[in-house]
């Protein structure tokens, strides 16, 4: 009895739950089947399977025969799914948070003097990437039988983006209230389905495409780093700077600062014609202000510098907190969605994620003629994909190709938000 209460207050704590779901999920991804290893994205693994036992069970104590059940009447599981879901939306944001604001601050002092030398090309892959998806989500509502409010879902969800989801949910809410409220709330929910379906694969696909592509090209990653534009941009800044007052050893002040700024910048809105508005978001604003912090390195003669083993550490944990707060509650529903809604809905999700991706780096490597890292950098930033930018960081070697996706992200966030409007207002 003593040992089941600890057990069911261990099992009550949301820190237990995350750092549990941490420790299995980086196991497993360490994992290597000739030489590819999922790395992070095995937490978000762990984190969906965990979304799917274990939130249901705090439902009501079923998911899949007797397995969800069981851990329910053993006490597996004894939160209930509603601070299940507050948590892991706050693990969620603080995670994104830390990661956006570390890859800035690391790529800052390189990114400008590399937009300069690539900014158009980066601008075009953003729309070829975007476009792509958007054409795909378009083919797929005009021969098959879902709506637009499903495939913009759908195409969000692929795309990784949370700005595009909202949007798209505003757009079905408006289009459905020209009917009644019952098909505003219907519309409503077709995008979040969607969104939920295809977000797994949006993630993991583009985690796998930027470690699959290197080995198969045999690519030498220290050469590869060699060429990469603007890796040695900037050096030497600090040496002008003078001597600067640090507000505490380890950068927490600068690293704190930055976050919450960006979080304000983030929520800016700008009205877009047809009644919509674009924001950059928490994660474009921590990202804007990570950069500027990172290329600029003070304010006066306060240091805005944080070390690189704190960064890494950052960038790191926020990451992985990032996945477990969107895989848990991604796993709660994801099977029954697929059961009721049928799987091809699934593969359609797969088809909105890998022609942007594949036609990308396509279009990088044969038209731009881009290297590898440059390309691959685009392909993660036109995706708007943080979990696969993090595998990026892991395969290359290089805190570097953070630039490529920090000057490509912002085109693409503003593409996707147009598209999704227009695609539910015009389909």
């Amino acid at each position: 009895m003593y040992f089941m209460n600890i057990l069911s207050s261990m099992c009550s704590s949301s820190i237990f739950m995350v750092f549990c779901i941490m420790a299995v999920g980086l196991a497993f991804g360490s994992i290597k089947i000739k030489g590819i290893e999922i790395g992070s994205a095995g937490v978000f693994i762990t984190a969906l399977v965990f979304g799917h036992f274990g939130v249901n069970a705090a439902v009501d104590g079923q998911a899949l025969p007797y397995l969800g059940s069981l851990m329910h009447d053993i006490g597996l599981v004894t939160t209930s799914a509603s601070t299940i879901t507050t948590n892991m939306k706050m693990c969620q944001n603080i995670g994104l948070a830390c990661f956006v604001t570390a890859v800035g601050l690391i790529a800052g002092p390189s990114f400008f003097a590399n937009i300069k030398k690539n900014i158009k090309s980066y601008v075009l892959i953003a729309i070829v990437i975007i476009g792509l998806g958007a054409l795909t989500c378009v083919a797929i509502i005009l021969v098959t039988p879902i709506d637009s409010s499903m495939g913009v879902g759908l195409l969000s969800g692929s795309l990784t983006t949370t700005p595009g989801f909202s949007a798209a949910q505003e757009a079905a809410t408006t289009r459905g209230l020209l009917t009644s409220q019952e098909m505003s709330d219907y519309l409503y929910n077709e995008v979040t389905v969607g969104h939920g379906i295809a977000y797994p694969f949006g993630v993991l696909g583009v985690v796998l495409f930027v470690q699959i592509v290197p080995k198969m090209l045999h690519a030498d990653m220290a050469e590869e780093r060699k060429v990469f534009a603007g890796v040695d941009a900037a050096r030497g800044r600090e040496s002008k700077l003078g001597k600067l007052r640090d507000l505490d050893m380890y950068g927490l002040f600068a690293f704190s600062f930055a976050v919450a700024l960006g979080v304000l910048v983030g929520n800016i809105y700008v009205p877009l014609p047809g009644g919509g508005k674009f924001s950059l978001t928490s994660t474009g604003g921590c990202l804007l202000t990570g950069l500027l912090f990172g290329h600029f390195g003070h304010i006066g003669k306060v240091s805005l510098k944080v070390s690189s083993h704190n960064l890494t550490l950052f960038r790191e944990f926020g990451l992985l907190m990032f996945l477990i707060g969107a895989g848990v509650p991604g796993g709660a529903g994801f099977v029954n969605t697929l059961l009721e809604q049928g799987w091809i809905l699934f593969v359609y999700g797969i088809l909105m994620a890998l022609v942007p991706t594949i036609g990308g780096y396509l279009f990088s490597r044969y038209v731009l003629k881009l290297s590898l890292l440059n390309n691959l950098g685009s392909i993660t930033g036109g995706m708007t994909s943080t979990p696969g930018l993090g595998a990026l960081i892991s395969a290359s070697g290089t805190d570097d190709v953070a630039s490529v996706y920090a000057a490509t992200y912002p085109v693409a966030l503003v593409l996707v938000v147009l598209f999704s409007q227009l695609i539910v207002t015009l389909l």
